[in-house]
Formats: structure tokens, C-alpha cells, sequence
């Protein structure tokens, strides 16, 4: 009992003495990557555009577990924002170890009703935001040999009619994230966690209680087993690189 209690606390320390950086951390599944990195030893910067409050929030929640914690705005489109807000994590903590991709943008549009606008702002944040911070932190991720986490969909591997651009941006990040992996090895190592159905706001509702029916495991997902997937590719060795691990109880098959 001792040598089982003894390991489960080294596991839910794995990231100790480390810094990750979590953009869109303020809330949903941004904020439980966060809450989840900071349970296992890192000291987290967040970042919010809009969400200054939740943000707040956020920081004392991170702060609660006795992580360091600071949350700065940023527009993961803008590069100069981009490369403020990662100097900003790199001064914080002294180092950048992990880096999540979180912050995305969702919306149901019919292929044909899609602007130019709503095409250029979901590739904006969905694909661009990824490859604008994972450039502006490189420099700090090789000298830790850190890692990178996309957050994909199973959007970005399964065409959905009501979700063209999502889908179209979330299948650009599986790319880019398997271009960065051989980019940027062998010093990052770079995966992507792809959800499926995660019931957050909506629980309860008819179109929940659908995906779940549709499910293999009979549920939708929870924000913390996305964010035990994100701790897994964060906390992996470094020859695990350019992954991509669907987190959709099977909903893919």
C-alpha cells in the first residue's frame, strides 16, 4: 500500500518544478488543462481574450493547488500579441516546458452559408493561433526540450456537414502538428489531443444525450479526461512525437 501511494504521488507530481503555457485557459477545457497541469507540479501561465474574470478565477484555483499562476490577454491571431504574451510566460516562471494549444473556435454553419469572414476567423484562431505560439516559443522549448500539445477534433478526422470550416481547420492543425514534430525534433517533442463529443455547458440537453447514444462507451467525455490526455503527451518521453490521440470513447469508428 505504501509503494502504490508512493508512486501515485510521484505521478501527480511529474510536471514539478516546471512551467507550462495554456492559451484560452480561462474556462472549459482550457481551464481544467490548466487546473490539471498545476495538480502535477507546474507553475501556469493562461492566457484569455475576452474572459478576464474567468480568468481571475482561474489563477486562484491554480494558486489553490500551490502553484505559481498569472493569466495575460492575448489574441492568438495577433503575432505581436502572441509574442508578448509567451515573453510574458517566459519571464513569469524563468522557463517554458509545456506548451497547450487550447484557445479554438466552434461554430455550426451550413457548408454553403459560410462568409469569407467566418472561414478566415476559424482558420485564424483554430490553425494560425497554433503555429504563431508554438514559433514564439521555441527558443524556450528547445533549451527545456519541452513539448507542445495541439487540442484537435475528431471534427478535424471526421467530416461533419454542419461544420465545414471547423472541421477543414481542425484537420490543418493535425498537419501542422505532425510538420512541427519533424520541424522541431529532436529537442520538442509535438502531439495532439483530438476530442470527440465533450459535454461541458450542454449536459442534459437532447443533442448530448444523441452523441451519446451514438457512443461506443454509451457517455460523452468530460473536460478531464481531455485534460489527462493533454498531461499524458505533456509528461511523455520525447521519442513519443506527432501523435494524435482521439479522446471520443470510440465515437470515431
Amino acid at each position: 500500500m505504501l509503494e502504490s501511494t508512493s508512486i501515485s504521488m510521484q505521478e501527480s507530481r511529474s510536471l514539478a518544478g516546471k512551467a507550462a503555457f495554456v492559451t484560452g485557459g480561462a474556462r472549459r477545457l482550457g481551464r481544467e488543462i490548466a487546473l490539471t497541469l498545476a495538480r502535477a507540479g507546474a507553475d501556469v501561465t493562461i492566457t484569455y481574450r475576452t474572459s478576464q474574470d474567468e480568468a481571475a478565477a482561474t489563477v486562484r484555483a491554480i494558486q489553490a493547488t500551490g502553484r505559481r499562476a498569472q493569466a495575460v490577454p492575448c489574441d492568438v491571431r495577433d503575432e505581436n500579441r502572441v509574442a508578448a504574451a509567451v515573453r510574458s510566460a517566459g519571464d513569469f516562471s524563468g522557463r517554458l516546458d509545456v506548451v497547450v494549444n487550447n484557445a479554438g473556435m466552434f461554430e455550426s454553419v451550413k457548408l454553403e452559408e459560410i462568409s469569407l469572414e467566418q472561414w478566415d476567423a476559424v482558420f485564424a484562431t483554430n490553425t494560425r493561433g497554433p503555429f504563431l505560439v508554438a514559433r514564439a516559443a521555441l527558443p524556450h522549448l528547445r533549451a527545456a526540450r519541452g513539448h507542445i500539445v495541439n487540442l484537435g477534433s475528431l471534427g478535424g478526422m471526421r467530416a461533419w456537414a454542419g461544420h465545414g470550416h471547423y472541421c477543414a481547420s481542425k484537420a490543418a492543425t493535425h498537419m501542422l502538428t505532425q510538420v512541427m514534430a519533424k520541424s522541431f525534433a529532436p529537442e520538442v517533442s509535438v502531439n495532439c489531443v483530438a476530442p470527440g463529443w465533450i459535454e461541458m455547458d450542454d449536459a442534459g440537453s437532447e443533442r448530448a444525450e444523441r452523441m451519446a447514444r451514438k457512443t461506443p462507451m454509451g457517455r460523452n467525455g468530460t473536460a478531464a479526461e481531455v485534460a489527462q490526455a493533454v498531461l499524458f503527451f505533456a509528461t511523455s518521453p520525447h521519442y513519443v512525437t506527432g501523435q494524435i490521440l482521439a479522446v471520443d470513447g470510440g465515437l470515431g469508428l
